[in-house]
């Protein structure tokens, strides 16, 4: 696809130097120089019976002919500033067709276009998580068979490869290709789950963008100009602005090393075999004297390395017992995330080297033949892709034990590191150990990466705009936990901010509630659920798929993404597509009243009738009267409504359902939809 788009480009230039990723080619405007923005290109979606907007450069006051084989056509002027923009009809959903682009005597053809249903996919790591999972510990239920059973041509799917961004940037990376075993494996699960419901139900063509990063909040989907109406936010955003052209010194000097590209390789080989010049690194005597003193355990990123992707050296050299001389070791190094290599005394002794394991604990063997003398230098090359890095866990490992002595020699304290390659968008830049290595890398005065406000948006959402969609899918929140008060007023914000941008109207915009998970003491997800409730209640057009009954207290990646896809589905089903359905939302408290000693809670979206299911004696119900005290409440059924009560609690005034971090469902309507967790009391 690049190829045949890049044949309308006659000058280019490394995008690094203007946006965040180093070696993406762009157009450079010039008097000879056109380009189309590189969303549009062979096996696209349009979306059906619309004004679909295409846009581009060129040279200012020339002529853009745009010709649909539908019998459609469309032409503009190029402005001053070398940009142009125009609307092209399309018909209902079918295709293939062709689209031919115009200018002056050069022509593209973008062939097998389909018309149809075309939806934008994004979030954090439970919309990312490919349809192969992320074994051994983040599977999807019944993957291997829905892979197999994928071969869906008129499923089209487009994957943004991750960016951030300091400032909006109009190019991405990505490619439109049909639904296949080879290609959906690793696209995200619960978009194509949702996007095959669609194309089953509505038999037509459906185009799914995925735009997903695992780990980041809300705010680094968000506009500099959304994020601005909220006053707390303007010292980052002073700071990221002063900080965007560090970053693209930072961008050009990566793009000056050699450079390792994994995007191609098969996920099961994509990080064996990788040279990054280090291997003397570890050397039992390599001199690693000026390196960075890190205390483990930890993940870099509490660090003076801060946000760093990217392969990561941590070396110690120790003195043994002299009982332990010629004898097997055990090296415990707990969990590394997320893949390592392990080497004592210059010989590998254990690596994992596979996605997925960045829970699972480290622990090697180390043979009698390696333990000489008393010298002994265990070194670790980490190599992190995304969100946290390096060897972490609890405080009692890493450590090292001898075969038959109880004693354990205890290594969580300092090491030595050293980062050696830099991890962009599938691409390794090698740093090496020599001259212009880490140690010359440029310091920015704010860190910027993913998990900064407003990068996203300008790296990953802001390049597709103004796309015409059907709508949004988004499964995000569980990096908003700490301040659900706040996503109660951003999240909100986000969605008119992108209503805005793409201009499609007030296009439905369908998310998943998070589901049940220890985030550990002192959080407190169930109001971020509570967030993401009064959302749905507030803005127009959305629609929450609650998943209090398929979570994973013990797993934020629970493994059932089919019932997350099916549910949103039934939202657009129902209200997009006004297609008749069961039920297509769980209940929705709609009041609370009191009568005599008990609360009567009358719900929307009750169905055909509650159903109560209580789990070990536990209905997640609690009551609480004027001292609000909450106690375990005795609930009835009442057709729509539930009749809550406790019989040392004469004036109810308050109820809770559903109330903590790793609530399970319990009510549902008839059809089987879980109910939303909620508090409520009684209006005075």
């Amino acid at each position: 696809m690049m190829v045949q788009r890049n044949k309308l480009i006659i000058a280019t230039v490394l995008i690094g130097i203007l946006i965040g990723v180093p070696q993406v080619v762009v157009a450079q405007l010039s008097d000879t120089t056109f380009s189309i923005a590189p969303i549009f290109q062979n096996n696209m979606v349009l979306q059906q019976k619309s004004m679909v907007a295409m846009w581009g450069k060129g040279n200012p006051e020339a002529i853009v002919n745009i010709n649909g084989s539908w019998g459609k056509s469309a032409s503009v002027k190029i402005d001053s500033a070398g940009n142009w923009k125009v609307k092209l009809q399309t018909p209902e959903a079918g295709g293939p067709y062709e689209v031919t682009i115009q200018y002056n005597s050069t022509v593209q053809t973008f062939k097998n276009v389909l018309i149809g249903e075309v939806w934008l996919c994004s979030g954090q790591s439970n919309m990312e998580m490919p349809l192969e999972g992320w074994p051994p510990n983040d599977t999807i239920m019944n993957s291997q068979k829905e892979i197999a059973e994928s071969a869906y041509p008129q499923i089209r799917l487009f994957q943004v490869k991750n960016n951030f961004a300091a400032e909006p940037v109009t190019e991405h990376v990505g490619d439109w290709e049909e639904c296949s075993p080879q290609t959906v494996r690793t696209f995200s699960a619960v978009a194509y789950l949702f996007g095959k419901e669609l194309h089953q139900k509505l038999n037509i063509p459906i185009g799914l963008i995925e735009a997903d990063w695992g780990g980041t909040a809300v705010e680094s989907w968000m506009s500099k100009e959304a994020l601005s109406a909220f006053p707390s936010y303007e010292p980052i955003l002073e700071a990221i602005d002063r900080s965007k052209d560090s970053l693209k010194i930072l961008n050009q000097w990566l793009a000056q090393h050699r450079m390792l590209d994994v995007g191609a390789k098969p996920r099961e080989e994509r990080w064996e075999n990788l040279k990054f010049d280090d291997s003397e690194c570890s050397e039992k005597y390599f001199n690693d004297r000026d390196w960075i003193s890190m205390k483990l355990p930890t993940l870099w990123e509490a660090s003076s390395l801060g946000d760093f992707d990217g392969v990561v050296w941590f070396r110690k050299t120790l003195q043994i017992p002299a009982q332990w001389i010629g004898k097997s070791l055990s090296l415990f190094l707990g969990p590394i995330d997320d893949m390592d290599e392990t080497y004592v005394n210059g010989i590998l002794v254990g690596k994992m080297l596979k996605d997925g394991f960045y829970k699972i604990d480290r622990t090697y063997s180390v043979p009698a033949s390696l333990v000489t003398d008393s010298v002994l230098t265990i070194a670790v090359r980490v190599i992190d892709t995304q969100g946290g890095g390096g060897i972490w866990g609890d405080g009692k490992i890493p450590y090292l034990a001898c075969e038959g002595i109880e004693e354990k020699l205890l290594l969580n304290d300092e090491w030595l590191s050293m980062p050696v390659a830099e991890y962009r968008g599938d691409k390794f830049y090698v740093l090496g150990l020599k001259e212009g290595g880490f140690r010359e890398r440029p310091k920015l005065p704010v860190s910027i990466s993913a998990y900064s406000p407003t990068t996203l948006y300008n790296g990953m959402i802001h390049p597709l705009v103004p796309f015409t969609i059907r709508g949004t899918i988004w499964y995000q929140g569980e990096a908003n936990v700490s301040d659900p008060q706040m996503y109660q007023k951003t999240f909100p914000a986000m969605i008119s901010s992108w209503r805005s941008v793409f201009e499609s109207g007030e296009f439905p915009f369908y998310f998943v509630q998070i589901a049940p998970y220890d985030y550990g003491e002192g959080t407190h997800s169930e109001e971020l659920r509570e967030a993401q409730l009064l959302t749905m209640l507030s803005v127009k057009n959305t629609g929450m798929a609650v998943t209090l009954d398929i979570g994973n207290p013990k797993n934020i990646h629970p493994c059932n993404k089919h019932d997350v896809g099916h549910r949103l589905a039934l939202w657009a089903l129902a209200q997009t597509y006004r297609q008749k359905v069961p039920a297509y939302s769980g209940p929705i408290l709609k009041t609370v009243k009191k009568e005599k000693n008990q609360l009567k809670l009358v719900f929307d979206y009750a169905g055909s009738g509650l159903v109560l299911k209580e789990k070990n004696g536990n209905n997640e119900f609690l009551i609480a009267g004027p001292d609000s005290v909450f106690k375990k409440a005795v609930v009835k059924v009442h057709g729509k409504a539930l009749l809550v009560s406790h019989p040392e609690i004469e004036n109810p005034v308050a109820v809770r359902y559903a109330w903590s971090n790793t609530s399970e469902a319990t009510l549902f309507n008839k059809e089987g939809l879980p109910a939303s967790s909620f508090r409520a009391g009684v209006k005075k």
